[in-house]
């Protein structure tokens, strides 16, 4: 409703009332014109209503819903389901087109516009976490690993003849799987053990380098964010390598958003040395559902580079959650959930047991499971199962010697992090995103375990 509007309104009802509605109309706009003016997150979190506000006049932008609209195309953004329509706003068109997932829609202004607003928001977003330097970014609807494999894709035109990606080891699936969907062959490189915490091995690192050629290296890929014992790459150490012997780095963030040390590293690593990209999920940094990335970094044409890799247009879920989700929380509300980390104390003595001395790795604490350990093998991986039944998710049980085979390669020790390692660890993190789960009373008899959990 514009002015003329409200002027209209005023033969119908009393024209002070008409006033008092013009001026929560405008408090709205107010809002919506300084996040298009300033393209940086809201510092105090909007109300629901200004946010459906906002994305009702975006909908209307696109011609799926202009009055009198006949599209006789393809894609005309055509939804059976009203319910369906509904869930996305009747922000149907999605973003990017067929070249370029950055790029502008002629039929969808609206979407278009919700692309690249959210984009400036998410680089806003990185920036006050700790990647002050950092020039680019886009959301991309696919989950880290796929995120990464497009990173891939994308330095092999800049590296044909490349074979390799030099991976200091993470036991975790797909970042493993990136590398071998995108048709290299990853170099692993174990970690080495430190007091309890598992390291990057620089000395292996730069071995392999001089062994098999920097040339025929398509980057290294280094990991911020794991689970205890391993702790953050050496991130600072491998940039400058990789400035030293031009080889691109690639940095799994995944769920480094959460925690100032690993942004920091990342931006002390672009600062000393070379990091070319950076990627984060959205589901593990901004609670909400899964299926979308962040791929940033501080050359704005290599991130172009990678958004116009992207093949064809893509889903707008994953950017539209983002920005619902920020401009609910706001700046300050989404650092006041990053301040709210809740830390252990003696928790593992209390059992026995001891807490691991990991402090470079901000986001995961693990604990020894002696004890269990010396009843059974099986009490180790029944107390998993225990938690899991009691509606407990996110903490993992890791046996001692478990080998696990990903798409050929045996990594033994696997979630450990090394072919080695003290023993059973039972493992957790600080926050799940700003959730924390401890477990406060458990008791051990020769033939079971029994455990009682409370939120701490």
């Amino acid at each position: 409703m514009n002015s003329e509007i409200f002027s209209l309104s005023e033969r119908l009802v009393s024209s002070s009332y008409v006033r008092q509605g013009l001026q929560a109309r405008r408090a709205h706009e107010q809002l919506i014109r300084l996040l298009l003016q300033q393209g940086k997150c809201p510092e105090e979190e909007w109300s629901e209503s200004t946010v459906e506000l906002f994305l009702n006049e975006l909908a209307v932008m696109d011609s799926n819903n202009f009055l009198g609209n006949c599209g006789v195309g393809e894609r005309e953004g055509r939804v059976a389901s009203g319910l369906v329509a509904r869930r996305h706003y009747r922000l149907i068109h999605g973003i990017g087109r067929s070249g370029d997932i950055a790029a502008v829609q002629p039929k969808a202004a609206g979407s278009s516009l919700l692309n690249k607003i959210t984009n400036s928001v998410v680089l806003d977003v990185l920036r006050f976490t700790g990647v002050r330097s950092v020039s680019s970014c886009f959301v991309v609807p696919m989950a880290t690993g796929m995120s990464l494999t497009l990173c891939f894709l994308t330095l092999r035109h800049r590296r044909p003849g490349a074979r390799f990606i030099l991976w200091p080891r993470i036991d975790q699936k797909s970042c493993f799987k990136s590398m071998l969907t995108a048709g290299f062959e990853p170099v692993v490189i174990e970690n080495v053990l430190e007091g309890d915490e598992l390291r990057t091995n620089l000395e292996e690192v730069e071995r392999k380098i001089e062994e098999l050629g920097a040339e025929n290296f398509l980057c290294v890929h280094s990991t911020t964010s794991c689970f205890a014992p391993r702790v953050p790459d050496r991130l600072e150490e491998l940039a400058v390598l990789c400035a030293k012997h031009d080889i691109p780095h690639i940095v799994n963030n995944a769920y480094g958003m959460q925690s100032s040390k690993c942004m920091h590293l990342i931006q002390q690593g672009a600062r000393v040395g070379r990091i070319d990209a950076f990627v984060q999920s959205l589901d593990k940094n901004f609670m909400v559902p899964v299926g979308g990335a962040i791929i940033a970094g501080f050359d704005e044409n290599f991130i172009k580079e990678i958004s116009k890799m992207y093949p064809g247009r893509a889903s707008a879920s994953p950017s539209l959650d983002v920005l619902i989700t920020l401009l609910t929380l706001g700046a300050n509300g989404y650092k006041k959930l990053l301040a709210e980390r809740k830390e252990l104390s003696a928790l593992a003595e209390r059992h026995g047991e001891r807490l691991l001395h990991t402090p470079h790795n901000p986001i995961s604490l693990a604990m020894s499971l002696n004890r269990l350990q010396t009843h059974s093998t099986a009490a180790v991986t029944q107390l998993g199962s225990m938690l899991f039944t009691r509606q407990v998710s996110g903490a993992r049980v890791v046996p001692l010697g478990v080998e696990q085979t990903v798409s050929g390669h045996t990594f033994r020790g696997f979630m450990s992090h090394a072919c080695y390692f003290l023993g059973h660890i039972f493992n957790f993190k600080r926050s799940r995103c700003f959730t924390l789960y401890v477990f406060t009373q458990s008791s051990v008899s020769e033939d079971r375990v029994s455990l009682t959990n409370h939120l701490l």
